[in-house]
């Protein structure tokens, strides 16, 4: 399947049964809502991407006195989940990108069947909503962590800990685990893996959806 039909279902998914989010414009209860993404940490120099803000295009001034209760800002933050999708760490730095390279461990020629992205003792976020699939630990993975997103499935692994249950609904930008140096690793690094209908796809697929629409 060639990348660009793959990009065509990510889309498609995201307007499916497990995941609401939408990257364009959409209209909710009257009002039209500007979905944007920002960055899961608060304060820094690099270009970066976070979980999720909503602004509404018509909103209207409202006066001192009024004030928003618990459970109205509560309800917007969710709405404003549900429309977001999320990088899976603050800082996005590939260390072995997917496909064929130099086995760390035997020095051979083998395929990489995910990214490794560099992390130290990092919080990993759902990239989209979805739900825990999977929650374990093996010799190659570590321990690690497996999200269902309509038909695509991915895996978060080398954790240090595990922050979900299996069977539990997730949100972008809910934090799914931390990195860790667990399993077949030379290093502290997070290794995600994405599959769409059981085959093994390039994980960058999903990162440059998000930013072609984000940014």
């Amino acid at each position: 399947m060639s990348n660009t039909r793959i990009v065509i279902a990510l889309l498609l998914l995201l307007s499916g049964n497990h995941v609401k989010a939408q990257f364009n414009t959409v209209s909710c209860q009257g009002n039209r809502y500007k979905v944007t993404v920002e960055n899961p940490t608060r304060t820094t120099n690099e270009t970066e991407v976070t979980p999720e803000s909503i602004t509404s295009e018509n909103e209207k001034s409202v006066p001192d006195k009024v004030s928003l209760s618990s459970a109205d800002t509560k309800k917007k933050e969710q709405v404003a989940r549900y429309l977001s999708v999320c990088y899976p760490l603050s800082h996005i730095k590939i260390n072995s990108p997917y496909g064929y390279r130099k086995d760390p461990f035997t020095g051979k020629r083998k395929f990489h069947n995910g990214i490794d992205l560099y992390a130290r003792n990092a919080e990993v976020y759902a990239m989209l909503q979805g739900l825990v699939i999977a929650v374990g630990q093996d010799n190659v993975s570590g321990k690690y962590v497996t999200l269902q997103h309509g038909n695509f499935t991915v895996s978060y692994c080398h954790l240090s800990q595990i922050s979900v249950s299996q069977g539990q609904d997730v949100l972008p930008g809910d934090v799914v685990g931390i990195t860790g140096n667990t399993g077949r690793s030379t290093g502290e690094h997070l290794h995600i893996t994405c599959k769409y209908k059981g085959y093994v796809i390039n994980p960058s697929i999903i990162f440059n959806v998000i930013s072609l629409y984000f940014g």
